[in-house]
């Protein structure tokens, strides 16, 4: 079937893909083949997997994985992609997130096992991967500013500053934003528009 070839082939999940993936493959095979003027951007894009998560008020959210080096290839063209994907996927947010690997801390350790080579790059960090899961949750939204809350209890909460222009884009997409966000990092965030008349 050539709809799975729109999973990666270095993928798990393109020998053995769920009934979501499956389905996901087949959408952009679909697109691919009947949408003239996206037919050329989306002959060289893949994914990696994806997975659907439970975003609150009874809406579903699908997270589609995407190798690194093609994720500037999705961005092209992603707010049309997701709009037609959410026109197949009805009463589902679809999101693009490229699959990153983070590295553990290097051991100091002479006897450590995972005594490393070279130096981490800093790209592979738990903070990098997490600040550019947000970005590539939130895109094309800009970032314009960032807080983290303490509350008395010792829990931290992001407080997530976005472009106040794509308000009108975005405003029913942040609890899902929020709620995905949480699932891949384990970590509370809560997105919000500037003030008026407020800087970041």
């Amino acid at each position: 079937m050539a709809a799975i070839n729109k999973i990666a082939p270095n993928s798990p999940s393109r020998q053995n893909p769920s009934e979501l993936e499956t389905a996901i493959a087949g959408a952009l095979f679909d697109l691919e083949s009947n949408t003239q003027d996206l037919k050329a951007s989306l002959r060289p894009l893949q994914f990696v997997s994806a997975r659907e998560v439970e975003v609150g008020h009874g809406k579903k959210a699908i997270i589609v994985f995407v190798p690194v080096p093609l994720l500037a290839n999705f961005h092209k063209i992603q707010q049309r992609l997701t709009r037609e994907l959410e026109k197949k996927f009805s009463d589902r947010h679809v999101l693009f997130v490229a699959q990153r690997r983070i590295l553990p801390r290097p051991k100091r350790s002479v006897n450590s096992r995972t005594t490393q080579t070279q130096k981490r790059p800093r790209s592979r960090t738990l903070t990098a991967v997490h600040d550019s899961i947000l970005s590539d949750l939130v895109y094309p939204v800009e970032i314009v500013g960032k807080r983290t809350r303490t509350k008395e209890d010792g829990s931290k909460t992001l407080k997530v500053i976005l472009d106040e222009k794509e308000r009108g884009g975005v405003d029913h997409r942040l609890d899902a934003y929020g709620e995905v966000y949480r699932r891949l990092t384990g970590r509370a965030v809560a997105f919000e528009f500037p003030q008026s008349g407020a800087e970041f």
